[in-house]
């Protein structure tokens, strides 16, 4: 007998969808199940300004299917010479959710980030004051640094003195990876949440290296140890509020994965709620998948939650979800959790 589920319609609080052709090719991925989606900023060139945040909503809106009901949430990237005026502005016409602060150099399309925290406090004291949450890529970039270390690091360098400094900017620390980012947030009491990603519940870094280099496992921030891990999912299936669902879902063609110097970013829009559904049944908790998926988000980022609904359905026959995703500019993988999944989406 097949078991089913029903859920309110969840969001995903990080999402990339690139643009044109590729834009074109993967957001329907997202918008059959999800309700609305934080759009990251990192196109080339970079979503700095209200008029860029305008032009690529109407992008998105062009793309999507008809009769799509799925918002688009607009992000601004922040650099060292980002206006506060332009942030406040398209904060208050509610063009924007957020703004997203990559460290320069730290991943994909990063180049024009922050170079240092002291460039952008004036940005970050009038975000602090309207009320404009920032989403934070934390991870040092400096070349002394283990890149398995830069993002406890960067709590301890970056974000533990931002937040002492300015307590009332509400900050989402997005992807974390490592137990330390957990207990980071689990100390907090206000304004801190974070995201987690599928792919980070599901691989340590063994997948990406043991028996060979697996370019699709390859994200940043990069897969940690199994301990860490773990602690994602604990995270993920108690239910607390401060921890919610962000894909961080980034599409890359085939040849730009599988290149000898490959690009990071895991796909995962297609199959996420079917590998969430395994995990979270694994763990004995799929009555919080909910809360994690559609719930604490919206709570944490003033929203309502969406009105409708998502069924999920376990059958006895795993589901047959595509391995790639054609598009004009190329094939791009789907994450492969590296197991059968038998719930799909109805």
């Amino acid at each position: 007998m097949s078991q089913t589920i029903t859920i309110t319609r969840p969001d995903d609080w990080h999402l990339h969808l690139r643009d044109d052709d590729m834009l074109r090719a993967v957001l329907p991925e997202t918008a059959r199940h999800f309700g609305r989606a934080i759009i990251m900023p990192n196109l080339v060139p970079p979503v700095v300004t209200a008029n860029d945040a305008t032009a690529y909503r109407s992008r998105v809106m062009a793309a999507l299917p008809e009769r799509s009901q799925f918002q688009p949430l607009m992000t601004l990237y922040l650099t060292d010479h980002t206006d506060a005026a332009d942030v406040t502005a398209a904060h208050a016409d509610g063009l924007i959710t957020a703004v997203k602060l990559y460290p320069a150099g730290a991943t994909t399309n990063s180049a024009s980030g922050v170079t240092d925290i002291k460039h952008v406090m004036p940005v970050l004291e009038k975000m602090a004051e309207i009320g404009c949450p920032l989403c934070i890529h934390g991870e040092v970039t400096g070349a002394d640094i283990d890149i398995f270390d830069r993002e406890a690091v960067f709590i301890d360098t970056v974000l533990d003195p931002l937040r002492h400094t300015l307590p009332e900017l509400k900050i989402i620390s997005e992807h974390i990876t490592t137990k330390n980012g957990v207990d980071y947030v689990m100390s907090a009491d206000r304004n801190l949440a974070a995201t987690i990603t599928t792919h980070h519940l599901i691989i340590n870094r063994n997948h990406l290296f043991v028996g060979g280099i697996k370019p699709h496992y390859f994200c940043l921030p990069i897969a940690k140890r199994e301990h860490h891990r773990l602690a994602l999912r604990r995270a993920a299936t108690s239910g607390d509020a401060r921890f919610f669902l962000g894909t961080d879902s980034a599409p890359h063609t085939d040849p730009n994965k599988e290149s000898a110097c490959g690009c990071a970013g895991v796909f995962s829009a297609t199959n996420t709620m079917s590998c969430l559904a395994h995990v979270f049944e694994e763990d004995d908790a799929l009555d919080q998948l909910e809360r994690f998926a559609s719930l604490n988000g919206p709570a944490y980022y003033g929203l309502a939650t969406n009105h409708d609904t998502l069924t999920l359905v376990k059958s006895s026959t795993p589901v047959d979800y595509p391995v790639s995703i054609e598009t004009n500019a190329g094939n791009v993988t789907v994450f492969n959790p590296g197991f059968p999944l038998y719930w799909r989406v109805v």
